[in-house]
């Protein structure tokens, strides 16, 4: 829709967190008349900034009031088969998230980046790559850089700073299957699709296709002049992609880290290559000098490194970039070592696959992993190789500790399940030798215990630093 539309139509906003407010107070700026309707209690400080925006709102539940809408704007958290999401659908009425609306007001490409696992490494680091792009010309050139927007699920609302960008600028979106669950007109410049392995389950009836379809939507409106990169190592993707590519005529191009690519990149006797439009082949860099370790991370930093030449930037930049980048919070994050053990925050780790690649990134270590936490319909199986030859013992923790340990325990050595974070680290502790890593990836949602991902590791980080 484009914003000049908006003016006097009725909009309710379905959710009151950082997204939701952000996209009412954009629509409200834009002449729309907005209703924010949510059903937990008000967060201090969000009523004043509703009223500040001229935003009218309800707390506490929702009422037919957010039913008069023209349209509505629906939040990441709230599912699409809520009662008032159902009605609202029901009646014929357009419901779209966050991204979607922000994307009306974008001058600037985008570079929208999903996938069940990797995103917000790669996301934060084609971020810093494309900053860095821009501090380079600076200082050569003397220009303005072009400005990078980070935003998207990362946890900054692309409503919040979608208004100032121009056409000389760049945003890099994190972006969720939830939020493209409600997209129709997002159209990313460059979409990046990771992997798409079962998680969220109980958010699409437990029908992993449903699921894989939400995450396919990236690229929905993609066509002629837009870049599509997909990992190919991927099976689903590498069957699905070839077949979409084609209606949609946007480029499509591969990674891989198992065999060489016609288009795209991937590694040849230890060095990073691409083979990209119009270009000739690459040997960008050897894999050893990259900052980010494990087959995963050399997957995002892949991804990240086309996505950077796709929109020109320098090979010199891509190579300084990928050598200094430091990771990203709650992801395989080095805490603190002590008595020769060294502890690691993997709290971003919410599905099976995320742990697997974690427990896969250490080589020689032994692992006590602390596992557990709200179940989002696991299947712990593909895990029991990997604790089988790395775990000295398994610490189960949150709702899912019985099933935690009834489907890994028979593959480590010892398990034991623990009543809180502080009880879990006591015992895992207890069991790790010198030379060992006590790795926190849970493989579960935190909400049983915790405000979310960042608060369990936060609270890992605090009781660690307090050993």
């Amino acid at each position: 829709m484009p914003p000049v539309l908006l003016k006097g139509q009725s909009v309710t906003v379905i959710g009151g967190a950082r997204s939701g407010l952000a996209v009412a107070r954009l629509l409200a700026r834009h002449g729309a008349r907005v209703f924010l309707s949510e059903r937990g209690p008000a967060t201090d400080g969000i009523e004043a900034a509703l009223r500040e925006a001229k935003v009218a709102f309800e707390f506490g539940g929702h009422t037919e009031k957010a039913l008069a809408c023209d349209l509505a704007v629906i939040s990441p958290g709230v599912p699409s088969n809520a009662p008032l999401v159902v009605q609202i659908t029901g009646a014929g009425v357009p419901v779209y998230s966050e991204i979607e609306v922000a994307s009306w007001f974008c001058r600037a490409p985008i570079v929208a980046i999903t996938g069940t696992n990797g995103k917000t490494t790669t996301t934060s680091l084609a971020g810093y790559l494309f900053r860095r792009a821009g501090e380079a010309a600076e200082a050569e050139d003397g220009f303005r850089p072009r400005r990078t927007f980070v935003a998207g699920n990362i946890g900054y609302p692309f409503a919040d700073y979608v208004e100032e960008t121009t056409e000389a600028d760049i945003v890099v979106l994190e972006v969720s299957s939830f939020q493209l669950d409600h997209v129709a007109t997002f159209r990313p410049r460059v979409g990046v699709l990771l992997n798409v392995t079962p998680d969220h389950l109980d958010r699409y009836g437990y029908d992993y296709e449903r699921y894989a379809a939400a995450k396919y939507r990236i690229f929905e409106n993609m066509a002629s002049g837009d870049v599509l990169i997909y990992n190919a190592d991927d099976e689903r993707l590498a069957g699905f992609v070839p077949l979409a590519q084609p209606p949609r005529g946007f480029t499509a191009l591969a990674l891989s880290l198992d065999r060489e690519v016609e288009a795209g990149a991937f590694v040849r006797a230890g060095r990073i290559v691409l083979k990209l439009p119009h270009l000739p082949e690459e040997v960008l860099m050897s894999v050893a000098d990259l900052a980010l370790r494990g087959r995963h991370n050399l997957y995002n930093s892949l991804a990240a490194a086309v996505a950077a030449r796709v929109l020109e930037v320098r090979s010199d930049v891509v190579r300084e970039s990928l050598a200094t980048f430091e990771g990203v919070p709650h992801r395989l994050e080095f805490v603190r070592e002590v008595d020769g053990v060294r502890y690691v925050n993997d709290s971003k780790a919410t599905n099976v696959n995320a742990v697997w690649y974690a427990l896969e990134s250490f080589d020689r270590e032994h692992i006590v992993l602390i596992a557990g936490g709200r179940d989002k319909g696991n299947d712990y199986a593909a895990l029991r190789p990997l604790v089988r030859s790395k775990a000295r013992a398994v610490v189960a923790l949150g709702e899912s500790a019985e099933k935690v340990v009834r489907e890994l325990g028979a593959s480590a050595p010892a398990t034991e399940q623990a009543s809180s974070m502080e009880d879990a680290l006591r015992r895992a502790r207890t069991l790790a030798h010198r030379g060992d890593v006590v790795l926190l990836s849970p493989a579960c949602a935190s909400f049983d215990m915790f405000e979310n991902y960042e608060d369990r590791g936060d609270t890992f980080k605090r009781l660690v630093m307090a050993l």
